[in-house]
């Protein structure tokens, strides 16, 4: 998915340990167009722009396409980066720059690397009614960050989720391991990615990395995260240390969350637009091949050569990254 925003702001990050709950509330951000879809981002944001090498994560929907006209993302830039799709409802379709034509498909996940540079699209199918999912990206360190793109698929099967030996709900995990259950989805930093729905009226404690900091985004109306309630589509950040998190559905519904976790991501990095670097100059430098149609980024199947989201323009002063408390 492609950031619409028309005056992006510059994001550098940086990571740091934290004790107790921090609660991030989600911004809202038209995708594009004069019917736009509406998604709500949790990050990056001013006060938490990383968790673990987690650098970008959009909630969206349940939204009926008929009103907002679904996703119609056009060919658009990535580097430094990997996208990971995930969907609650509805059929998205991809096609990259590499040649890969895939479905994003509810309960699979899609992991793209840009690597050195790549540009795809993302359509909503003529079969969706309803969209509803999540668009999350991954910081690429700097040993890898320009290698060649690719491309991974998993669908996760759904196992359950238990406490105390009883089934409390049901848990799939597309990247990295959770309660013995694991993906083999391959990520270049230790990482975790998981759907949960726990019961209405459930508690779990479950076992996580303490050398991971963590992320809950709830996808229904409440939970309690470690003691703290959140509501629909916030976010709660717990930092490293912590060996068991504690989640609570005080509703009679049950509760979806996606679970976002991963060690501390030690390099700085700048987050402008669609790309990730280093610094201004480098961030720049994509810019400008992507206005030029060069062939770091080559081009997407199906779509003409105007078919494309140009870039905004740069900020008048120059791109820094933003150092977070403990930095």
């Amino acid at each position: 998915m492609s950031n619409l925003e028309a005056q992006p702001v510059e994001i550098g990050c940086s990571a740091t340990s934290a004790t107790g709950v921090e609660v991030v509330e989600p911004r809202e951000v038209p995708l594009g167009g004069i019917r736009a879809m509406l998604v709500r981002r949790t990050l990056p944001t001013h006060s938490r722009s990383m968790i673990g090498a987690w650098c970008f994560a959009d909630h969206y929907g349940p939204e009926p396409v008929s009103s907002s006209g679904g996703m119609n993302v056009l060919p658009h830039p990535h580097t430094g980066l990997q996208t990971v799709s995930w969907l609650f409802e509805g059929e998205i379709e991809h096609r990259d720059s590499a040649g890969v034509h895939a479905m994003v498909l509810p309960g699979e996940v899609n992991l793209m690397s840009a690597g050195h540079g790549i540009s795809h699209s993302e359509v909503s199918t003529t079969a969706t009614d309803v969209l509803h999912g999540m668009q999350l990206w991954l910081a690429l360190p700097d040993g890898v960050r320009d290698d060649p793109h690719g491309f991974q698929h998993h669908a996760p099967g759904e196992v359950a989720l238990t406490a105390d030996g009883t089934a409390v709900g049901r848990m799939r995990v597309f990247i990295g391991e959770l309660g013995g259950s694991a993906s083999p989805v391959v990520t270049a930093t230790p990482l975790l990615g998981a759907q949960l729905i726990l019961d209405p009226g459930a508690r779990v404690d479950l076992a996580v990395n303490p050398t991971y900091e963590h992320g809950v985004v709830v996808d229904t109306d409440r939970l309690i995260v470690a003691g703290v309630e959140i509501g629909h589509a916030s976010l709660a950040y717990v930092g490293t240390g912590a060996s068991t998190l504690t989640l609570d559905n005080p509703t009679d519904r049950p509760a979806r969350l996606i679970l976002l976790g991963g060690e501390p991501f030690e390099e700085d990095i700048v987050m402008w637009w669609n790309f990730v670097g280093r610094d201004h100059d480098e961030i720049a430098g994509f810019r400008t091949e992507w206005e030029s149609g060069a062939s770091r980024f080559g081009t997407v199947d199906g779509w003409g050569p105007d078919q494309r989201i140009p870039a905004p323009p740069l900020p008048n002063s120059r791109l820094k990254p933003r150092r977070r408390p403990g930095r």
